[in-house]
């Protein structure tokens, strides 16, 4: 194991008077705590009692936080026809076509953080799921991600809409902002997460759901959540 550098270690021991904290104190151990000259990153991550390997307990879905995430915001791609592709461009699309558009990814264009597709539009970014679905930037109408609202669903992940999934591990990661939005708001970003994934609960999932929460900055060090704070604890 690295050796582990003087500030790190002081905020690991800074946290370590509890093994659990409630949600609250939580946030506020992990913004106290942020040492980095930047402006880091909070992020949470649930470990689930799932078995993603099985379709039907797949979690995934996509929460509007109430604070954003702060930073700039992600660059949009629309692959759409006629009348909505101006409507994509009105709601602040970065990048609006069709068929040109998939082809461009298919020969190795990738600089979009997002993807939007109207479903008549879905036969030709079907070709794209080897390139796209590996990124998580594959459209899926259960994120709302394949619809004709195109201009609705521009706006929501401009933003700051989080889309999240269940990894191969049985662990979601998502982001909850920045440092600078101070304990306040990161809690409530917080709350909005965590409520998202406990409704996503899929039907066959058995047993204890959410096994444990951890948040941590960028550069800090993990800080557990009491799961009862969070309604958790089934």
């Amino acid at each position: 194991m690295g050796r582990v550098g003087k500030k790190y270690a002081k905020a690991q021991e800074a946290v370590k008077g509890k093994p659990f904290y409630p949600l609250p104190e939580a946030i506020a151990a992990v913004h106290k705590n942020a040492y980095a000259k930047f402006d880091e990153t909070v992020d949470v991550a649930l470990r689930l009692g799932v078995d993603p390997k099985h379709a039907d307990q797949m979690v995934r879905g996509t929460v509007i936080l109430p604070h954003g995430l702060g930073g700039k915001s992600k660059s949009v791609l629309v692959v759409a026809s006629g009348e909505k592709i101006k409507e994509a461009q009105d709601a602040g699309a970065d990048f609006v076509g069709g068929d040109e558009m998939v082809q461009k990814i298919q020969e190795g264009w990738m600089d979009f953080d997002a993807v939007v597709a109207t479903p008549d539009m879905m036969k030709s970014v079907g070709k794209l799921g080897k390139v796209l679905g590996p990124r998580g930037l594959m459209p899926n109408p259960k994120t709302g991600t394949v619809t004709f609202d195109v201009g609705k669903a521009v706006r929501e992940i401009k933003a700051g809409k989080v889309e999240y999934r269940v990894d191969k591990t049985a662990i979601v990661h998502a982001p909850l902002g920045k440092i600078s939005f101070g304990p306040e708001k990161l809690l409530e970003n917080a709350q909005a997460l965590i409520d998202s994934v406990m409704k996503a609960k899929p039907a066959a999932a058995k047993g204890k759901y959410v096994k444990s929460i951890a948040l941590s900055s960028t550069m800090g060090p993990g800080v557990r959540v009491d799961l009862a704070t969070v309604g958790a604890h089934e």
